[in-house]
């Protein structure tokens, strides 16, 4: 007799069959893996952490280099790096569907007021609404020209104190004096008070922005490790930080919004962000739309505020830097202007539209010093396909604009700083042109973009109006130092120290 039957060998095949499919199906699918964006090799626990660098819009421009416009790195989460206009087109305009939501960002979380603000909230229904209320209400274009007067107020504020001080024939810090200038500007239009008035006393405001301003230009464990972080950042005292930072910013927003609840209170002739919100939110509550809190209008207003007094300095500055490292670009926007206004004595808003030099000026810089390097990250919401690599959900999209700035396929001897590229050139920053995005492009584009580029053009015309500009004695223009602070916007490292003489028009 066998050993073994027929049937019992017939049985034991079919019960193999399975497993050799599985076997061979996982071979298949193996020779087939789907090819991710390439980079640098990852260490065990912190991936390329180490390869993040004090600026880490630079270290990934490097990076870049050798490994192509889009990169992979593993920093806690995947991280896709986006250095070139064709690659940023593919992300913010062919699948902005795609990638259009938010990472938690839990080290900035106290900022965002749970991600109420339109900033760091997610893709959803609740970010839409949000959106439809800052485009069609707080940034629309009727709401920007409101507030022109205030622009122009502080400007002739910021250019009256200048003339005072240029009798001294000393050197001016211009960096601190555009901060306050953005900042007073920001202030009257969102709270309805000057940067000086405020329930923090003297000097404490200042501080509390400051100290805003830097944690959330830092990096934190919890961004990179949100559970092992959040015990790290307490250990480190950067959490207890965050919070105090962020309790004293919320309670100068509550007691702003009181004042303005106060039946007592003489109204101002122009609505405030404020007054718009509290109308919004009354509205929504009656008409049982996506809910709309006193929360969510303080997340507005911490995201106008902390973005516009940075951005509109940083720009002002980087631009008034440059004029002074290139004596013949300041002529020739100087001379435009005051061509173009003659003896008026100032530069209005009104008049900003025939300054086309001037706006070249203002394009360049921000080509060469975007405010914010890398735009805020993107979270992948869905699997797509770039470039022939595979991008899958819950991965971070980093956009280095900075980069793309500086990219030679796209500007020519791209680190110099050169204002005629931009003549017969129509490559502009809303959005449309993946050359130059310092505001973004797509759905999360910056919906202030208006507000700020108003305020610098206003600004630096007339600065360049009332008065020519020397360096301290003994300076030359190749000591103007050029570094960058760390941050999740880049200002420049050292104060623009110059001498202001007036200019009689």
């Amino acid at each position: 007799m066998a050993l073994y039957s027929p049937s019992m060998w017939l049985h034991l095949l079919l019960l193999l069959l399975p497993l050799m499919y599985l076997i061979k199906r996982r071979i298949e699918l193996k020779g087939q893996k789907k090819p991710l964006p390439p980079g640098p090799t990852k260490l065990p626990i912190i991936g390329n952490l180490h390869q993040l660098g004090t600026l880490p819009h630079y270290s990934w421009w490097q990076l870049s280099k050798k490994y192509g416009p889009i990169i992979l790195l593993q920093l806690g989460v995947p991280t896709v790096v986006v250095s070139s206009a064709e690659a940023a087109r593919e992300f913010l305009k062919t699948h902005d569907i795609d990638c259009c939501s938010r990472p938690p960002l839990v080290g900035l979380g106290k900022f965002s007021y749970n991600h109420q603000d339109i900033g760091f909230a997610p893709y959803g229904d609740y970010w839409r609404e949000v959106r439809k209320i800052c485009v069609h209400e707080v940034f629309s274009t009727k709401r920007l020209q409101s507030f022109q007067f205030i622009r122009e107020e502080e400007v002739a504020l910021l250019i009256d104190s200048i003339a005072e001080s240029s009798s001294s024939g000393s050197p001016i810090d211009l960096t601190e004096r555009l901060m306050s200038l953005t900042a007073n500007i920001i202030c009257r239009i969102a709270f309805g008070k000057s940067f000086q008035v405020s329930e923090f006393g003297d000097g404490r405001f200042q501080e509390v922005v400051r100290e805003a301003m830097a944690l959330l230009g830092g990096f934190t464990a919890a961004d990179f490790f949100p559970y092992v972080g959040r015990i790290v950042d307490r250990l480190t005292g950067l959490h207890g930080r965050l919070e105090r930072s962020f309790l004293e910013m919320d309670g100068f927003y509550q007691r702003v919004i009181e004042d303005h609840l106060n039946p007592g209170r003489v109204k101002e002739e122009h609505e405030d962000i404020i007054d718009v919100l509290l109308k919004i939110q009354r509205e929504r509550s009656e008409s049982g739309a996506v809910q709309f809190t006193k929360d969510s209008a303080k997340a507005i207003l911490m995201d106008l505020f902390l973005a516009g007094v940075d951005t509109g300095a940083i720009t002002l500055t980087w631009a008034m830097t440059e004029l002074a490292r290139n004596p013949r670009i300041m002529k020739k926007a100087q001379v435009e202007v005051r061509n173009s206004i003659g003896n008026k004595g100032k530069v209005t808003e009104g008049d900003v539209d025939q300054l086309h030099y001037l706006k070249m000026v203002v394009k360049e810089t921000l080509r060469l010093h975007p405010p914010v390097p890398l735009l805020l990250p993107r979270e992948t919401m869905s699997h797509f396909e770039i470039n022939g690599y595979h991008i899958y959900p819950k991965t971070q999209v980093q956009v280095n604009v900075w980069a793309i700035g500086r990219d030679p396929n796209l500007w020519k001897n791209p680190e110099e700083f050169l204002p005629e590229r931009f003549m017969d050139n129509s490559v502009d920053f809303r959005g449309q042109h993946f050359e130059l995005l310092p505001f973004g492009a797509g759905r999360r584009i910056c919906p202030g973009m208006y507000m700020v580029i108003a305020t610098v053009e206003l600004a630096l015309a007339n600065l360049l109006y009332r008065f020519n500009w020397n360096l301290p004695n003994g300076m030359r223009e190749a000591d103007i130092n050029m570094e960058e602070a760390a941050g999740l916007t880049v200002r420049k490292k050292f104060a623009l120290n110059l001498v202001p003489i007036l200019h009689h028009c």
